[in-house]
């Protein structure tokens, strides 16, 4: 059984088999997310999180792309913007390390930045020969955030360093290879594997719960990561490198800033 409701923001809710799928729906923009995506994201997540209305919660996006990150075309220009951006982009890692569900993310394309961040605190990964990973904040003046100081060495180890620094596109073998992706599917089996994938984990009488405290980071250890982020994107932010790498983006696209 399925139904769909459509979410403010450009965000579907698609309940099959009692597993909620999240899509992000903004093709047009490769699924980049502004802030008002971002609060109803971690707002949906958080209603649906409890296990009373579904039995797990799966994260994809629509088209070619998981989803661009950040929406550079909103991005902050005031120091009340900038604390806002960051703080909904910590808010969806928080929300979704508090479902009592598991989360999947099904990264049918590209993950870009903040929404590659999204998919680290997921309880698994899933992809497709589409998928590709790719965080270019050292070059855009910007800084990590969703607590992925902590979680990219917990899920890549010293891949971390490297994926940070040098910015390299990591496609889906190689995301298999060093632990970002646990599973590579064909494209139209991707959400049906990551829904099977929730059923798996949650069996009658399951302690799924449970186990997802014991396993997944705790709250004490991504809230000092989430102050470490926040003092380091304060000091882009002040520095004016931030502002600086966001209009050099849009110079080098041919947009203008």
């Amino acid at each position: 059984m399925s139904h769909r409701t459509s979410e403010a923001g450009c965000l579907d809710v698609d309940v099959v088999r009692d597993v909620a799928v999240l899509t992000l729906r903004r093709p047009e923009k490769l699924n980049a997310l502004d802030v008002a995506t971002r609060h109803r994201l971690a707002a949906v997540i958080r209603e649906l999180g409890t296990g009373e209305r579904a039995r797990g919660i799966v994260l994809t996006g629509e088209g070619r792309a998981f989803s661009a990150g950040e929406d550079l075309q909103s991005a902050p220009a005031t120091d009340a913007e900038f604390r806002e951006a960051f703080e909904s982009f910590h808010d969806i890692t928080r929300a979704i390390l508090a479902t009592q569900v598991p989360v999947i993310a099904a990264v049918n394309g590209i993950a870009v930045g903040g929404a590659s961040e999204i998919t680290l605190c997921c309880d698994a990964r899933i992809g497709t020969r589409a998928t590709e990973y790719y965080q270019p904040e050292n070059g855009r003046g910007i800084t990590i955030s969703n607590a992925s100081s902590v979680l990219l060495r917990r899920v890549v180890g010293n891949h971390a360093m490297r994926m940070v620094l040098g910015s390299p596109r990591i496609g889906a073998d190689e995301a298999l290879r060093i632990g970002l992706l646990d599973e590579i599917v064909e494209p139209d089996a991707l959400i049906e594997r990551a829904i099977e994938t929730v059923i798996e984990w949650t069996p009658e009488g399951n302690t799924a719960a449970l186990h997802l405290a014991l396993l997944r980071p705790q709250a004490e250890d991504i809230e000092a990561a989430f102050a470490r982020e926040d003092l380091a994107a304060n000091k882009a932010w002040e520095s004016g490198v931030l502002t600086a790498g966001v209009k050099g983006f849009w110079s080098a696209r041919g947009t203008g800033a």
